[in-house]
């Protein structure tokens, strides 16, 4: 691999998967109209690092502060004696089960399907259809009001539907950031905790994915190391910027921005995947 194509995977990496557009329809994509071929599994968890350092590095401080107060858990259920009341009370532990909560129905669909979603995942007319259902789903967002429910009214039942939302992601053409922010978004949860909640639920969602693709023959590459970390480099430094422009958009409630290409692409896609089954 050039360093050339090294960048220009970080940078497809680090804007499509925080921008609502589905990074692994993008793939597909690439692979089969541009002959760009799926980067070695080593590389490409190195990208998924990569994109996992940009939500480190914008969330760091909750993140940290809820690692924290995990650590005091003993001593703050020995205080309250009774764990209901810190979940009530303590924005650190609700957001933590909320995530521990949103993570489970993720992980049984990534567990149970990933290897179905591995042999349709080259499939051009299933990224457009999906592709659809994404862009009408950003669209319907543009409805919602401004207010809604902060952290505090947050309920494990919404957390389930979202993280049912971030499992059905792996379908290629699904936009994983854009899918539960909208859940989340049509459940009346607010913008902001809505976007927050989406990323930091992706941290666990993103190991998961990293550790079913791990396998004896993972760590073999032909791809030198320097290389790999101008990728991964790359893909942070993207990340990062595609990640805080999000935020900002999804707090104005621009998410709908995207509905209009997601449909042309996979408008487009449909049209050329019919245009190959009938004249090649």
């Amino acid at each position: 691999m050039e360093p050339l194509q090294s960048i220009m995977l970080g940078i497809i990496q680090g804007l499509t998967e925080f921008l609502p557009v589905s990074s692994s329809g993008h793939l597909v994509l690439l692979q089969n109209l541009f002959g760009i071929m799926e980067p070695e599994l080593l590389f490409d968890i190195s990208l998924h690092i990569g994109t996992l350092i940009a939500i480190l590095i914008v969330f760091y401080q909750e993140i940290r502060n809820i690692l924290q107060t995990l650590l005091r858990l003993p001593v703050l259920i020995k205080s309250s004696g009774n764990l209901k009341s810190l979940f009530a009370d303590n924005e650190e532990i609700r957001i933590a089960v909320l995530i521990i909560t949103g993570s489970i129905p993720t992980a049984i669909l990534g567990i149970l399907f990933h290897q179905i979603v591995d042999q349709i995942f080259g499939s051009v007319w299933i990224v457009g259809a999906m592709l659809l259902v994404t862009g009408t789903l950003l669209w319907f967002t543009r409805q919602i009001s401004t207010q809604g429910r902060p952290l505090t009214k947050v309920r494990l039942r919404d957390v389930l539907m979202i993280g049912l939302m971030q499992g059905l992601a792996i379908m290629p053409g699904i936009s994983r950031s854009g899918s539960t922010i909208s859940i989340a978004l049509f459940l009346g949860i607010n913008r902001e905790v809505a976007g927050r909640y989406s990323f930091l639920l992706s941290i666990p969602a993103i190991l998961g994915a990293m550790i079913l693709g791990l396998d004896s023959t993972t760590i073999q590459t032909n791809i030198p190391v320097k290389i790999t970390l101008l990728g991964t480099v790359i893909a942070a430094i993207v990340g990062y910027i595609a990640l805080k422009i999000l935020l900002r958009m999804v707090k104005k409630g621009q998410l709908y921005y995207f509905a209009p290409y997601c449909w042309l692409l996979g408008a487009a896609t449909l049209i050329w995947s019919l245009f190959r089954v009938l004249y090649l």
